[in-house]
C-alpha cells in the first residue's frame, strides 16, 4: 500500500509539473530555441542536463517539457538520449530566432538602446509580436541581414546563412581576421567592447600571446587591447588571409 500511495504521489506530482510547463507556447519556444542552438553546435540529440544547466529549470519540468514536445511532433525524445529537433521543431525555433534578432536590431537601430541592453529585452518580447509586425520591422530597417551583435537573421522564408568562423582565443600572434560576432550572453562582455569602440566589422591582428593562459593583445582600428581567455572565446572571427588557417 505505502509503494502504491507513494507511485501515485509521484505521478501526481508529474502531471502538475506537465501541466504548468506545457500549456506555456513562451516556454516551448526557449525549448525550441535552446535545443536549436546546442545542435548547432554539436551532433546528436541535446541532453536534458543541458537544458536543466541553460534554462535554470527543475529535471522534473525538462522531463515533462519534451514529453509534451514529442507528443506535439516537434522534438524526438528518447530517455535518458536527450532531445533532437523534427523539422517542425526546428522551423519554430528559427522563426523565434528571427524575431528575437530583429528585435535587437529595432531596438538597437531605431531606438538607441545599447547593444548590452537589447538582448533582456528582446527575450521578453520575441514570443508576442505578430507575423505582421515581424515584417514591418525588417522592411523599417531594410530588411537586416544580421544584428548589432553580428548574428545572422533568418530571413522571412526561415534561411538561416551561417558562417564557417573561429574563436578570437584560437588566432596566433601574426594572424589578421575581421571580427564578425559576439555572445550577447553576458552584458559586461558587451560593455568592455562598447567602451573600446571594438564592434563587429573590425579589423583586427593578434600581437602577442601572453603565456599560462592569459590574454592576447589584439590591435584593433581604435587600438591595442587586452582579451582575456573568456572574452576571446565568445568573440568570433574571419582569418583574412586563408592560407594563414590551420
Amino acid at each position: 500500500m505505502a509503494t502504491e500511495k507513494a507511485s501515485f504521489v509521484d505521478q501526481k506530482a508529474d502531471r502538475q509539473v506537465e501541466q504548468k510547463v506545457g500549456s506555456s507556447t513562451e516556454a516551448v519556444e526557449d525549448y525550441a530555441k535552446a535545443i536549436y542552438k546546442f545542435q548547432q553546435r554539436e551532433d546528436g540529440p541535446v541532453a536534458n542536463s543541458t537544458l536543466v544547466e541553460v534554462l535554470r529549470v527543475s529535471p522534473g519540468a525538462v522531463t515533462a517539457m519534451l514529453k509534451r514536445m514529442d507528443e506535439m511532433g516537434l522534438v524526438s525524445h528518447a530517455p535518458y538520449r536527450g532531445a533532437t529537433l523534427t523539422p517542425a521543431g526546428e522551423r519554430l525555433a528559427i522563426e523565434v530566432i528571427r524575431h528575437h534578432r530583429l528585435l535587437e536590431a529595432y531596438l538597437s537601430e531605431a531606438l538607441g538602446m545599447p547593444w548590452d541592453k537589447i538582448h533582456d529585452e528582446a527575450e521578453v518580447l520575441e514570443h508576442y509580436i505578430s507575423e505582421d509586425l515581424e515584417e514591418l520591422i525588417a522592411a523599417s530597417l531594410g530588411h537586416p541581414s544580421h544584428d548589432p551583435h553580428g548574428d545572422p537573421i533568418p530571413n522571412s522564408e526561415l534561411e538561416l546563412a551561417e558562417q564557417a568562423t573561429r574563436a578570437l582565443s584560437q588566432l596566433d600572434p601574426g594572424d589578421a581576421a575581421i571580427f564578425v560576432r559576439v555572445s550577447d550572453a553576458d552584458p559586461e562582455m558587451l560593455r568592455y567592447l562598447g567602451d573600446r569602440e571594438i564592434a563587429p566589422g573590425d579589423r583586427l591582428e593578434v600581437i602577442e600571446r601572453q603565456p599560462f593562459g592569459g590574454p592576447l593583445s589584439v590591435r584593433f582600428g581604435a587600438g591595442e587591447f587586452a582579451i582575456g581567455g573568456r572574452l576571446a572565446d565568445a568573440m568570433r572571427v574571419l582569418i583574412v588571409d586563408a592560407e594563414r588557417q590551420r
